[in-house]
């Protein structure tokens, strides 16, 4: 049941659909345009990097904050299991960011919000995420290619350090947290099927910061 109610306090959080919000705020639609995608990097190539900035925090801060109102409220009863219902928190999110009731369910990708995961964690899983992340978007320009490869980092990550006694928690516990783990990773590369078949046919949309993005 806890767990449950981690997962909705993270939805209702997610919910806070920040690029079809800032959308709207300028007059679109954003999921009208583009790769029709509500996230940071459509709203960066639809309406500019001050957009895909804001969205890019928004989303990161959404889920954060889910994830601390979960450890305040839970904190002296589930200390032990209290990373296990952050991850919860952060699902919950990335599911309210990708399937907003309120938008007929359709949303982002939640890679975003999959950083807010990262960040407000644990500190020692940000660097070899920004290291991974932005090593392969420098390298190929692909936002999709380096979101994907990021997501196996988590799980190596979340292992790593749970074998290692980080989380400090039960081995069932731990278990669940890399079942939580492996089952957000799996939703990602749903999301980005179609980006999986653009770059197998090397048809993948570029991007880059410091001009227009092309192919």
């Amino acid at each position: 049941m806890i767990r449950l109610v981690c997962l909705l306090i993270g939805y209702i959080f997610g919910c806070f659909q920040t690029a079809y919000i800032y959308g709207k705020l300028h007059g679109i639609d954003i999921r009208q345009y583009g790769s029709g995608n509500a996230g940071t990097t459509n709203s960066l190539r639809v309406l500019g990097k001050k957009a895909g900035a804001i969205v890019l925090f928004c989303d990161i801060i959404k889920t954060g904050l889910a994830m601390t109102v979960v450890r305040l409220l839970f904190k002296e009863q589930y200390g032990d299991i209290l990373y296990l219902l952050a991850i919860y928190a952060a699902a919950g999110s990335i599911l309210g960011h990708n399937f907003p009731f309120y938008l007929g369910f359709k949303g982002g990708k939640g890679i975003a919000c999959t950083a807010g995961l990262v960040i407000f964690f644990h500190p020692y899983m940000i660097i070899p995420q920004i290291i991974t992340f932005f090593g392969i978007f420098f390298a190929t320009h692909y936002v999709s290619l380096g979101s994907l490869v990021v997501e196996i980092v988590l799980i190596a990550e979340m292992v790593i350090f749970g074998q290692m006694g980080l989380w400090g928690m039960e081995q069932s516990a731990l278990n669940e947290l890399y079942i939580v783990t492996i089952l957000l990773a799996i939703l990602a590369f749903w999301g980005h099927r179609a980006n999986i078949k653009r770059l197998i046919h090397k048809e993948e949309r570029k991007t880059y910061l410091n001009k227009k993005s092309e192919k």
